[in-house]
């Protein structure tokens, strides 16, 4: 029987929670370099590609120059958003959005790919660095959609009390950050229209985060890391 949670992109156009830890429970992020190289790596895959043409460089390879382009890594930009997310010393959880099938299976391929070599190659080491495949949950409904930003931006409080300077999009969900390549404004979009009865007396996203009573994993049934 395959484990709870694996792999299942199920078409265009949809909302997933991604999610992984280290392998063993293991420490991912030992520093500050480690947040922020990961936090990079991020921003290059969904920003705006570089203008190739600003970019090209003099080589020289065996006394002879010559023009050319270096290395580019991956670009996903119109391909995934990213809504939420928070990094923890063993584990990290993505909110993301995918315009075509199989977008994200491709994006996390090569994130994960990638942040392992750096972090193996940093601290001497080989050998697997996230337990196993990541996993993913398919965000259905509304509620649904709104208490896992909530859940996101919550997950540090196990750690410390100051969520805003915890590594996550909190800060730009209270305008006190504002990141080109993450994507609040779908999600703060339902408390300006305050349409929901759940949000109707929650008069900021604040307010939802902090003061909401209904514990977000009780609603969202699949949010736990095995």
């Amino acid at each position: 029987m395959p484990a709870r949670n694996l792999i299942r992109f199920e078409g265009d156009d949809c909302y997933y929670h991604v999610y992984n830890r280290g392998v063993e429970k293991r420490i991912i992020f030992e520093d500050e370099q480690d947040y922020k190289v990961f936090l990079n790596y991020l921003k290059e895959y969904l920003s705006p590609p570089p203008d190739l043409s600003k970019i090209t460089k003099t080589f020289t390879l065996q006394g002879f120059s010559f023009q050319g382009v270096p290395h580019q890594p991956k670009n996903y930009f119109e391909k995934v958003e990213l809504l939420a997310y928070c990094l923890m010393p063993n584990h990290f959880h993505l909110f993301l959005h995918q315009k075509n099938e199989h977008d994200i299976e491709k994006f996390m391929r090569s994130l994960l790919t990638r942040y392992s070599m750096y972090f193996n190659k940093k601290y001497d080491r080989v050998g697997s660095l996230f337990q196993g495949p990541y996993k993913s949950a398919i965000v259905r409904d509304e509620s649904y959609f709104l208490h896992l930003s909530r859940y996101i931006h919550l997950n540090p409080s196990e750690y410390t009390k100051d969520l805003v300077s915890a590594y996550s999009s909190y800060s730009e969900y209270l305008g006190l950050r504002k990141t080109p390549w993450i994507h609040p404004e779908k999600i703060l979009f339902f408390f300006k229209q305050a349409s929901k009865d759940f949000i109707q007396k929650e008069n900021s996203y604040k307010n939802f985060v902090k003061n909401y009573k209904i514990d977000s994993t009780s609603i969202l049934e699949n949010l736990t890391l095995e």
